[in-house]
């Protein structure tokens, strides 16, 4: 990485962080940072949340195992890799396992950790891990949380380029996970 032509910016002093409010899966934070050279100060509002895993699953006819359901937030359908929440204490190779057998009955082989990332450092303190298991087969029924309501879908891996393309695949973690799969297998990655 070269380096930066202009100055780099300063990281904040953090001089108060007070709970605003609790919510079912995060706490909204109000925290308040001085500048460490000019003084200025401002409160800022951060969700607080468990740390996340998605989980790409091949099975042996290279088809990604991945999952559709209904996103609150955009109110429409969406297709996307297999993840949740990180429980207490749980590492996020073990998290990915149980949500990918919880959600699609699947399990596999050869389960390691590709990356992470923060989903949006700007207002979440989180990360997203991101699991790569191979080999996978159906050995199980499906055990839904509460609300849930999930399709597994077996994409063919080739097919992907285009779900992006057009638009099917557009949860940004999914993409995420996708992506680190295709650099992992040196594939192109998907214009």
């Amino acid at each position: 990485m070269s380096e930066s032509v202009s100055s780099r910016p300063s990281e904040w002093d953090l001089l108060d962080d007070r709970l605003h409010a609790e919510c079912r899966i995060f706490d909204v934070r109000r925290q308040w940072f001085r500048h460490p050279v000019d003084g200025r100060e401002g409160d800022f509002y951060v969700l607080k949340t468990s740390d996340w895993v998605n989980v790409i699953a091949l099975t042996p006819a290279e088809e990604l195992v991945m999952v559709r359901q209904f996103r609150y937030g955009s109110r429409k359908l969406s297709l996307e890799t297999p993840g949740g929440v990180t429980e207490a204490g749980e590492e996020p190779l073990v998290a990915g396992l149980r949500e990918l057998r919880e959600e699609t009955g699947y399990a596999g082989e050869g389960a390691r950790l590709l990356s992470f990332c923060r989903p949006n450092s700007a207002i979440l303190s989180n990360r997203c891990f991101f699991a790569l298991v191979e080999k996978v087969e159906k050995v199980d029924e499906v055990a839904f949380d509460p609300n849930e309501e999930i399709e597994t879908v077996l994409v063919p891996l080739d097919e992907i380029p285009a779900l992006i393309r057009s638009g099917e695949i557009s949860h940004s973690l999914a993409l995420n996970a996708l992506f680190l799969l295709f650099m992992e297998r040196g594939l192109p990655l998907p214009a």
